[in-house]
Order: structure tokens, then C-alpha cells, then sequence
């Protein structure tokens, strides 16, 4: 019996070794580089990577644009690092949280010649960790000595499977009578990629022969459990739930997708950089990220698993529409769903409206 381990299952072993700080071998062809989350970095490690050869660090372009740095790759900034360069400097590059007190970083020597790609696919799967989009790389000899024991991962093999929506399989599923409607049901999804698991709340019991009432609801830890009062998302996912059990039927897909895809710790860092006097996606941008990282695949997955294939979607975001469609979920039509507007929040749902298309 063949015990290896299948590309989805090495790709989650890498995650959590990034998570701790442990490298991973990226491979193409000829090229190989040891790569290392700059967020999880340690002092000993990096004297460990230092002794290989030159480092390298691997910013996204939106990073690059807060640096005031060309990014030669498109996509993302090379930098060469210096040899004198310590922790603190990799992390002020890679974390906004000091920009303005820090704003000089250079001069940065940024590397224009040779191919990023692996280095590009150690920022997508940082962001799938998810982590800051911050690399530090070390080329190296794809048969390096000492590497055998680390997680090893062949380019071609990754980058379809960093580029898809992971299968969702039901896990469990049981009644749940709630306060909205007195019968109800949670199923709960499972990603074969070991990422977190997504949530079906049905109200009531839906009739699959008809458009039912909608709604996508990214997990929001700070709005839907302690009532921030910086977002509408709590007031949304109320809002939603009473609106389905006033009308006796609906479904409300919970995607733990946290902070528009990047993660609650990621999520506070905009936070901070919102109190800096930064919008919501001016925040995201100076982090690495773009203004929204969810993927709405999983929510027309999930639907078309519990038969649903036409809906009302209760919704302020075009994108989900557009989404839905082209994935074959037939949008009947666009319930607004326009609850929560506070004085803390007022500057944040405009930012939506004019960066983000939402229709408020």
C-alpha cells in the first residue's frame, strides 16, 4: 500500500509549516529555493537560511506601492537583503504596523533578472495560510543536502490546485429550531484541502423548485460575535435571518473567510491601520493584500449540494452576482440588504460604495 502523500495534502502540510516557521523546498525544473514566511521568522532560523546563500524578499505589487518601490515582476517586488540585515528590518518591510513612524526603508536593491516564480507561488500560498504575502527565499540546488525532511513541492503540481476552489464534502448536519424560525437545519462543509469548514443554515424548510431567499455571510468575528461596531456584518446576518423567517423559508451560507478573505489577524493589523487614518482598502493594499480575497466558488458549491440552483440573494455586492452566475447559480433577483449604519461605521460602508461597487 502506497503511503505517499497526495499534492492537496502536501500543500496543507506546508501551510502549517510556514505557520511555524519551518521553510518549504519550491521546485521548477532546474530552479529551487528554500522559502520561509517573514511573519513567523525567527533569528536562529534565519542565521540557518543566511549560511545557504544570498536571501531574498518577496513583496506583493500592492506592498511594493506603499514602499514606493517599482515592482519589476508585475505581480511582486524582489529585494535584494542586505547581509547586515537583521529581523527587524525584514519585518518592517513586510508588516505596515510602523510606516509612519519608520517611512524610510531604503535604498532597496531590487532584483530584476531571473524568473519569480517561485517565488510568486510562495506568496499565493502565504496568503492561503493565511500570513502576511511576505517570502524570504534562498535559491538553492533543487538536491540540497538537509532538505529531506522538509515539505517539498513541484511548481507544476501546485499551482492548479493554489488556483481552484477546494471540494466541499458534508461532514454532519442536524435540526436546529432557531430564533428566526421555529424550524431550521445547519449542515456543516468540509474542504478537502484541510482548510476551515463552511456552514449551511436552512430556515424553514426551502422548496429547491424555487428561486429561495439567499444570503453568502463571510464569517465576521469582531461583527457577528461582539457587536463591532465598525462593520454592518452583524446586523447583516441578523438582518438576513429574520428577513428569511418572516417570509417561512431561506438559507444563509456562513464561508469562514474572515476579514474579506485575509484572516482575523490580518484583519486587526487593517484595524490598526485604520485608526492610522486609512481606509478599509488602503489598510488592505499596505498589508500585501487586494481589496478582497474571498472566494464566492464556495458558496455556489454549497449551493448546488443541497439542490439549490436558482435564488433571491440578499446582497449589497455585485460581485457575488456575477460570481453566482457565471458558476451556474441563476440570480433571480437582487434583495438590498441595508441595516447597520453607524456614526463609527459611516466612513467605512462609503469606502465600500466608491472602491468596492457595493450598492448602498
Amino acid at each position: 500500500m502506497a503511503l505517499g502523500l497526495s499534492i492537496v495534502e502536501k500543500l496543507t502540510r506546508a501551510r502549517g509549516d510556514l505557520r511555524m516557521g519551518v521553510p518549504v523546498l519550491l521546485r521548477n525544473g532546474d530552479q529551487a529555493a528554500l522559502v520561509i514566511a517573514v511573519e513567523a521568522l525567527t533569528l536562529d532560523r534565519l542565521t540557518a537560511l543566511r549560511s545557504l546563500g544570498p536571501l531574498e524578499l518577496a513583496l506583493t505589487a500592492r506592498r511594493a506601492e506603499t514602499l514606493k518601490t517599482p515592482a519589476y515582476d508585475g505581480d511582486l517586488l524582489r529585494i535584494s537583503v542586505p547581509p547586515e540585515a537583521d529581523l527587524a528590518w525584514l519585518r518592517a518591510l513586510a508588516d505596515p504596523a510602523d510606516d509612519l513612524r519608520f517611512p524610510m526603508k531604503g535604498p532597496l536593491r531590487c532584483l530584476r533578472d531571473g524568473p519569480a516564480d517561485l517565488h510568486r507561488a510562495a506568496i499565493l500560498l502565504a496568503k492561503s495560510a493565511p500570513l502576511l504575502p511576505a517570502i524570504l527565499a534562498v535559491p538553492v540546488a533543487p538536491t540540497l543536502a538537509g532538505t529531506e525532511a522538509l515539505t517539498q513541492l513541484f511548481l507544476p503540481a501546485i499551482l492548479p490546485e493554489l488556483g481552484r476552489a477546494s471540494p466541499l464534502h458534508p461532514v454532519s448536519a442536524a435540526r436546529l429550531p432557531m430564533a428566526a424560525a421555529g424550524a431550521g437545519r445547519v449542515h456543516v462543509l468540509r474542504p478537502e484541502d484541510g482548510g476551515p469548514e463552511h456552514y449551511a443554515i436552512e430556515v424553514g424548510r426551502p422548496d429547491r423548485a424555487a428561486p429561495v431567499l439567499a444570503r453568502l455571510h463571510s464569517a465576521c468575528f469582531t461583527g457577528d460575535v461582539l457587536g463591532s461596531l465598525k462593520c454592518d456584518c452583524g446586523p447583516q446576518l441578523h438582518a438576513a435571518l429574520t428577513q428569511m423567517g418572516a417570509e417561512g423559508a431561506g438559507v444563509l451560507l456562513y464561508l469562514n473567510q474572515e476579514g474579506r478573505g485575509i484572516g482575523l489577524a490580518n484583519k486587526l493589523r487593517a484595524y490598526s491601520l485604520q485608526d492610522q487614518g486609512f481606509d478599509t482598502v488602503e489598510a488592505n493594499h499596505r498589508l500585501g493584500f487586494e481589496d478582497d480575497e474571498r472566494d464566492f466558488r464556495l458558496g455556489a458549491a454549497i449551493l448546488r449540494s443541497l439542490g439549490f440552483s436558482s435564488i433571491r440573494l440578499l446582497t449589497n455586492n455585485p460581485a457575488k452576482i456575477r460570481i453566482m452566475e457565471a458558476m451556474g447559480i441563476t440570480v433571480a433577483e437582487r434583495v438590498p440588504l441595508r441595516v447597520g449604519q453607524t456614526n463609527q461605521n459611516a466612513s467605512y460602508l462609503a469606502t465600500k460604495a466608491a472602491k468596492s461597487g457595493h450598492l448602498l
